[in-house]
């Protein structure tokens, strides 16, 4: 399958940058460039990408407005990867909470956007564990946890509730397979149904809403080296 990417960036500089180097790779095709918010919108709606490296500081239309616009159709909006400057800045959080699937720096090393992408377009969590802890519990911290708990989540069957959890805590379906003594086949189902009854398309959005109705109770904020 050929990965249909859109690069979005204000500085001509890096989406020319990002653009060549993704095109090295026989897997990937660039559909598409944008400069702004709005004009992303209009590309991705055209060139119907899978994967969409955006920027959140720029000018018309930011990049949270422009996640959040090309991520509300359904199945068939591309999965959203923020570009950031510095690590967690206060902008990730708003791109989790408008649709996003994880974050890069822009100084990542080529194979690691290779991997980013090609892991977004698969539906698979982009953020290492310690990442998601760190980063989705500090996302819980500066929203409040909405009073009550959407219907899709009490739709859920203990073993979904609990295989949430441990998504939330960052544990990969290996070590979920492991905890639950169960195969990764079984994990990969449960995550699926999960995925499915939550309306939400990948592991960290599904992370973001177990934070946000409390079915995960943020930690104090762990220290990476």
């Amino acid at each position: 399958m050929t990965i249909r990417v859109v690069v979005v960036d204000d500085q001509e500089i890096v989406r020319a940058g990002f653009a060549a180097l993704l095109g090295t790779q026989a897997d990937f095709s660039v559909v598409g460039t944008a400069a702004d918010g709005e004009e992303a919108v209009d590309v991705c709606r055209t060139g119907r990408p899978h994967v969409v490296l955006m920027d959140v500081r720029m000018p018309i239309v930011d990049g949270i407005e422009a996640t959040r616009r090309v991520t509300a159709d359904g199945k068939r909006a591309p999965r959203v990867i923020v570009l950031t400057t510095f690590d967690l800045d206060e902008y990730v959080y708003d791109a989790l909470g408008a649709g996003a699937s994880g974050f890069l720096l822009k100084d990542v090393r080529a194979e690691m956007l290779f991997d980013a992408v090609r892991v977004v377009a698969a539906g698979d969590a982009l953020l290492a564990p310690t990442v998601t802890r760190r980063l989705v519990s500090e996302f819980a911290r500066l929203r409040p946890t909405l009073p009550n708990r959407p219907d899709a989540l009490a739709e859920l069957t203990p073993r979904e509730t609990e295989v949430l959890r441990l998504v939330a805590e960052g544990l990969s379906n290996g070590e979920i397979a492991e905890r639950l003594v169960v195969s990764d086949e079984t994990v990969k189902t449960h995550v699926s149904r999960v995925l499915a009854k939550l309306g939400v398309r990948d592991r960290t959005q599904a992370v973001v809403a177990a934070y946000e109705y409390g079915l995960v109770t943020p930690r104090v904020r762990e220290s990476v080296d």
